[in-house]
């Protein structure tokens, strides 16, 4: 109060009475039109006293840099799989390598483990409803919208009708075949995808890529060959002494051949309608989505109709559902690497699947050694690595 203002006072004596009286005026005749500076010199005040707020809150983040260490420790595998979904000209084909590299640990794992025996049906079940959950829960926490965005639904619920079709046909044909049989239908899932996406999606088939995949496939053929010249011989299924018309047995092999190349066309479309529905999604985790939203409540009506229920074991419902979270990841890949790279690559890399089975029983002796698995297994492994290594780069030379 001194320095802004002095104060005088004056005595007047009215009879008896003393009044005092306070005059209390202004020290600087600048301060009524400095109003404003006195304003702006306390602003400055009230500028500074938030700084040290902000102040606060970062000294408080300086007491987790113990915490984030170990965050960065930890992101070194978080990194590496971020490059391989989607860091490198190369992810595609590496996604296509991982998943057919996890189908066939999926094998490795239910040789070395037995268990009891559980329908077909009853394992597709549990391996749809553990896919379509787990895919529910990864869009919920990724915030993608479950069912895709409008324009792509039709896709999906194409992709979702094909793929079934394409796996109950297999599970028929797969019920009524040999083994080698079914597998070497299977194996023409990626000439029909390459052959489907040049029809459909209008992608460019070059005589390298039919090559390769010719390549793939006749490396299929030198493996099961003396098992298919055996069961030719023998007459497919029939086996000796069945009194069983020759002529009933033989139309119902046709059938399943007939079933399971079905099975090989609608995978091949399949491919196609996963490719489109991601790519037009911005998501592949919706195509396996879709998928299971059809496929698990499709797999226990045929459970219910077809098979009996077997109640599994605590140890085999552990390993089926294993199995289960091994497939979706699977399945997760192979979108993925359907997004990113032509169909025709993608769909050869698969074929790495049976090299490392058949590579892995003649290692452990569950395989005999022979110059047609060898000879096989050489074919394939040449055609993928050939095109792991030529493919995207010349698809960066076609593009540019």
């Amino acid at each position: 109060m001194s320095k802004t203002m002095s104060s005088t006072s004056t005595e007047s004596s009215d009879g008896d009475q003393a009044t005092v009286e306070l005059i209390v005026c202004n020290s600087s005749p600048s301060a009524a039109d400095g109003g404003g500076t006195a304003s702006d010199e306390i602003s400055p005040l009230l500028a500074q006293s938030e700084k040290p707020k902000t102040n606060i809150f970062s000294v408080s983040y300086t007491r987790r840099k113990p915490r984030e260490h170990v965050i960065e420790t930890d992101t070194s595998l978080t990194n590496c799989m971020l490059w391989v979904w989607n860091g490198s000209r190369y992810s595609g084909l590496m996604c296509m390598a991982l998943s057919s590299t996890i189908y066939f640990f999926m094998q490795v794992i239910s040789d070395v483990f037995m268990v009891q025996s559980i329908p077909l049906f009853e394992t597709v079940f549990m391996r749809c409803t553990v896919t379509l959950i787990l895919s529910y829960l990864w869009l919920r926490r990724s915030g993608q919208p479950i069912f895709g965005p409008m324009h792509a639904r039709n896709l999906l619920v194409l992709r979702a009708l094909v793929g079934f079709l394409s796996l109950f046909s297999f599970v028929y044909s797969i019920q009524r075949l040999p083994l080698s049989q079914a597998t070497v239908l299977s194996f023409t899932a990626p000439i029909m995808a390459s052959i489907a996406a040049r029809i459909i999606l209008r992608e460019k088939l070059k005589i390298a890529e039919i090559g390769g995949l010719a390549l793939s496939f006749f490396g299929v053929l030198f493996i099961f060959r003396r098992i298919l010249t055996t069961q030719a011989v023998s007459g497919g299924l029939v086996k000796p002494g069945e009194a069983i018309s020759l002529n009933v047995r033989g139309s119902d092999h046709m059938l399943a051949v007939l079933v399971g190349l079905f099975s090989s066309i609608t995978g091949g479309i399949s491919y196609c309608l996963i490719k489109a529905g991601a790519n037009a999604s911005d998501q592949p985790l919706v195509t396996v989505f879709s998928f299971g939203i059809l496929a698990s409540p499709a797999a226990g009506i045929c459970l219910f109709f077809f098979e009996e229920f077997v109640l599994p074991s605590f140890y085999s419902f552990l390993l089926m559902l294993v199995l289960s979270i091994l497939a979706f990841f699977a399945e997760v890949l192979l979108a993925r690497g359907l997004q990113l790279e032509k169909t025709s690559k993608v769909a050869n890399v698969q074929y790495i699947e049976v090299a490392l089975t058949q590579l892995w029983g003649m290692g452990l002796s569950r395989i005999a050694p022979s110059f047609g698995r060898l000879v096989g297994c050489v074919l394939i492994l040449v055609s993928v690595f050939y095109t792991m290594y030529i493919g995207p780069e010349k698809e960066m030379n076609d593009v540019a």
